[in-house]
């Protein structure tokens, strides 16, 4: 039994794994969870911020889209549809509905 206690004392420590990502066209050490997420996300989506203790790997901000789509709502003047379709306008006149652009 001696013997392979000292067979595992003789081993060679085990290496470290160290963990890479690619932002940027630059190459960072990051830890296993952080690659994890940078893998999930996919590295296009991250930015280099600089900080106090070194870069800081974030997520860019997300835009909101400027296109506006137009919504069925009641006007002064707008479409009376047939049975409730809107493919089958049958007349235009006061009180009926168009499609108007909502504001935020």
């Amino acid at each position: 039994m001696s013997e392979l206690l000292k067979a595992l004392q003789n081993l060679p420590p085990q290496k470290v794994k160290k963990h890479y990502v690619t932002i940027q066209g630059k190459q960072y050490q990051v830890g296993l969870q952080k690659k994890l997420e940078v893998m999930r996300n996919g590295e296009e989506n991250y930015m280099i911020k600089p900080a106090k203790f070194g870069p800081e790997i974030i997520l860019k901000p997300q835009t909101r889209p400027k296109t506006q789509y137009p919504v069925l709502k009641t006007a002064t003047k707008g479409y009376f549809f047939h049975d409730g379709d809107i493919h089958w306008p049958n007349a235009v006149a006061e009180g009926g509905e168009a499609w108007l652009i909502e504001r935020e």
